[in-house]
């Protein structure tokens, strides 16, 4: 529940704060278990316009070396078969449009590349806190995600991969982000 009571409070150019932030995809792996992970790295910055929201803006970039799952083996291949890292090192998210629902809620349109293959994505986003924190800066927390099909991108392996692996993945997000002076 966020403690804004004026979105116009929220219009401002903010950066994200990767150590109140998590960066995250859940994926199904054979028929009964799921795989979860996240990237340790990554960097964003936005403007986000209060009485406008659809004059706000998203970019985020996620060094694909960082994916972690806390199985080594697995991040070495999701790295160098899924993710192809020597020959992409980066995803990249890039908004093109922000439609909001209602008081909390978003629709944040952009575009996704991944292993050097650009495709829009729509991800829905909640407004989830925002004010003044203990350091004084002033805050905005966001939940969002959207579900990807992986062969969209090429990230596969070989046949047997859609087999043991679903092509969904869910990219979720919990971020916060520091308005900056």
């Amino acid at each position: 529940m966020s403690t804004i009571t004026n979105l116009s409070e929220l219009t401002g150019h903010y950066a994200l704060s990767p150590g109140h932030s998590r960066i995250g995809f859940v994926a199904r792996h054979t028929m009964a278990t799921r795989v979860r992970g996240r990237f340790e790295e990554f960097e964003g910055s936005a403007y986000l316009d209060g009485g406008d929201p659809a004059a706000s803006s998203v970019r985020l970039t996620i060094p694909a070396k960082s994916i972690q799952t806390g199985n080594r083996l697995r991040d070495d291949l999701l790295r160098s078969k899924f993710l192809d890292v020597d020959n992409h090192p980066a995803l990249a998210f890039a908004s093109t449009g922000v439609e909001q629902l209602d008081r909390s809620d978003y629709r944040l349109t952009g575009d996704l590349t991944l292993r050097g293959v650009t495709k829009p994505v729509t991800l829905d986003v909640e407004l989830t806190d925002g004010g003044t924190g203990m350091e004084g800066d002033f805050y905005a927390g966001f939940r969002a995600s959207v579900t990807l099909d992986r062969s969209d991108w090429g990230a596969n392996w070989n046949a047997l991969t859609a087999v043991f692996l679903s092509p969904k993945v869910t990219l979720e997000c919990d971020v916060v982000a520091i308005r900056q002076h």
